[in-house]
């Protein structure tokens, strides 16, 4: 995403705190600068109108993207060149085109920036909800609902498109990280998991396609489970994967070998993340089945993505202490941390939790 404009000093008149006012005093605005919501705006708009692709395409000046975006020309325009003062976009005469930050707007860039950007994606819609932020700190509530008039879940489950993007967030998050999670851990020991909202089945892929032993099921809703299937199909794995529609709010299939919650305790609240855990405590309340914590604990905390946790549904970035505390209120246990990468780069770690009573 992009990062905060570099401070810079700027003449500003004594008598005068806004900016764009210039006068013999110069001023450091590095507080004005790093609240600025100018330029994260330009860069989402540009996104959701696919600005780089097109001039990508050879549609480089204003009236060409706004033609055939049916824009205001004039408005765009004004966009554009501030883009350019940022350094996303280059110009020569009318036409526009694209710096080497201005590339990672592309829709088929492979760093996948522009789905975290786009505000017609779950994310870029998502994150116009922290304007409501002022809210949430007077209420502790979540801001989804105050801007959009429903809970973040329920307008996913309502508008598939919406849905389909945050899958494909999700799963690109995930997929740079597969490998490590599958090293950092024996899961062929667990004979079967079951890959708890699972999404599009990435992570669950990645660990049958490691330990060739090892079977697996998605649980997650209907349509986002036969996605899983899909994939499942090309990959060759139908015959060691499969998909359950259900919710981890539900009782859950017993008797698997593990219970794997990649990404998912972070999305909720204390009390709903316990009631996950519960779920997952009773489906290996009668055997020797392992529950999987898979969640990024890294030295440093995310405080950006925890903001964005609470405002998006009450959610909560917690280190390892404090999900052995929220596991314990379950009836679990933790056996094990198992990390996968470097703690200090933010990388995930798998927690191995197992019922109170068993003795590892």
């Amino acid at each position: 995403m992009p990062q905060p404009a570099r401070n810079t000093q700027v003449e500003q008149s004594t008598s005068h705190s806004g900016p764009g006012n210039s006068g013999p005093e110069n001023r450091s605005l590095a507080v004005w600068e790093l609240a600025d919501l100018v330029t994260p705006m330009a860069v989402r708009v540009a996104a959701t109108y696919r600005v780089a692709d097109h001039i990508a395409a050879g549609r480089t000046t204003a009236e060409d993207i706004a033609r055939a975006e049916h824009l205001h020309a004039g408005a765009l325009e004004r966009v554009l060149r501030h883009l350019v003062t940022v350094g996303v976009l280059t110009v020569s005469g009318p036409a526009y085109g694209l710096s080497g930050l201005g590339e990672q707007l592309r829709t088929d860039h492979p760093g996948g920036q522009h789905r975290l950007v786009d505000l017609d994606g779950a994310l870029g819609r998502g994150d116009l909800s922290l304007v409501e932020l002022a809210h949430v700190v007077r209420t502790g509530e979540p801001a989804y609902p105050v801007r959009y008039g429903v809970p973040y879940w329920d307008d996913l489950a309502a508008d598939r498109a919406l849905a389909e993007s945050f899958d494909a967030i999700m799963a690109d998050n995930l997929a740079r990280d597969v490998p490590s999670i599958a090293a950092a851990y024996d899961w062929s020991a667990l004979g079967h998991v079951h890959d708890l909202g699972g999404g599009s089945g990435v992570l669950l892929a990645g660990l049958l396609t490691a330990h060739p032993p090892l079977r697996g099921t998605v649980v997650d809703l209907k349509a986002t489970a036969n996605g899983a299937a899909d994939r499942f199909r090309a990959l060759g794995l139908e015959d060691r994967a499969d998909v359950v529609d259900g919710s981890f709010f539900d009782e859950l299939p017993a008797g698997g070998g593990g219970y794997v919650l990649s990404s998912v305790l972070h999305n909720w609240s204390d009390e709903d993340a316990l009631r996950i855990l519960r779920r997952c405590a009773d489906a290996v309340a009668g055997g020797d089945g392992r529950v999987l914590v898979v969640e990024e604990t890294g030295e440093r905390p995310e405080t950006a993505m925890d903001l964005r946790m609470l405002a998006y549904f009450a959610g909560v970035e917690r280190g390892v202490d404090e999900l052995i505390r929220l596991a314990g209120r379950a009836g679990l246990k933790l056996t094990g941390v198992f990390e996968a990468g470097s703690q200090a780069a933010g990388v995930r770690s798998v927690l191995e939790l197992v019922p109170q009573h068993v003795t590892p």
